[in-house]
């Protein structure tokens, strides 16, 4: 090993980016998480995932705008149905 490293042109991060998918951070309501999670464990899928899953119906069917509004709906929706 060296004794020193140039870490000028480095960045933070994950050092290989997924293509087509954005990490964001996104609060969500603890009864939202915990029935997703909840979801997760009957399904074997990610709780993200699942979410991810349902925002993405939801647009396939809607071919509408989504607002935030929408999303509280979905994710109600979905909440509904498992």
């Amino acid at each position: 090993m060296r004794k020193g490293y140039d870490f000028s042109k480095g960045r933070r991060g994950s050092v290989i980016a997924e293509k087509g998918r954005t990490r964001i951070t996104m609060y969500l309501d603890d009864a939202v998480i915990a029935r997703f999670r909840s979801l997760s464990e009957k399904t074997g899928k990610g709780y993200q995932t699942l979410i991810n899953d349902a925002l993405r119906t939801h647009l396939e069917q809607n071919e509408g705008s989504l607002t935030a509004d929408t999303v509280r709906k979905i994710i109600r929706e979905e909440l509904a149905h498992g």
